[in-house]
Order: C-alpha cells, then sequence, then structure tokens
C-alpha cells in the first residue's frame, strides 16, 4: 500500500476530504520523526512501538574487492509489533 492508498483509504473510512487526510498522516509521521530524533519511544497500544536501536561498529567487506572495510557505529529506526498487530496478521 502507498502513502496515497492509504489517504485514500482512510478519507473513504471517516468521510473526510483527502487533503485533510495528507496534512494529518503528515503531522502523524513528522512527529513520530521528531520524537525519534530526541531517542524517544513512540507507542500505540495494540499496535507497536517505534524506538530507536543504537547498532555497533564493525568490520565488514568491500564485495567488489573483498578489501575489509569499517562499518561505523550507528542509530537506527525499529519497530516492534504490539500483540494485537501479531494476531491480526497471523490469522
Amino acid at each position: 500500500m502507498t502513502k496515497d492508498e492509504l489517504v485514500a483509504k482512510v478519507a473513504s473510512k471517516v468521510d473526510m476530504p483527502k487533503v485533510n487526510v495528507n496534512k494529518i498522516l503528515k503531522a502523524t509521521l513528522d512527529s513520530i520523526t521528531e520524537a525519534l530524533k530526541k531517542d524517544d519511544k513512540v507507542s500505540f497500544v495494540g499496535f507497536g512501538t517505534f524506538m530507536v536501536a543504537k547498532r555497533a561498529a564493525k568490520m565488514g567487506r568491500n564485495p567488489k574487492t573483498g578489501a575489509p572495510l569499517k562499518i561505523p557505529a550507528a542509530k537506527v529506526p525499529k519497530f516492534r509489533p504490539g500483540k494485537a498487530l501479531k494476531e491480526a496478521v497471523k490469522r
């Protein structure tokens, strides 16, 4: 499902113009992004939790040349699904 498809589906369910739903979705995603930038967690009970995980530095290999290279440590976004979402997908 693309963002446009999601906006259309939500707009039809809540009987709102797509323009308004698009603004709400953008504001929601921007707010989640801002929270993650501050290393905060964003939880939706039953749906899941967005969080930031720290990935340690490690050694890797250049696939073309085989030369070793250092992969630096990084912070990466992570999502842990909630129980209700897991159950809904399982069925």
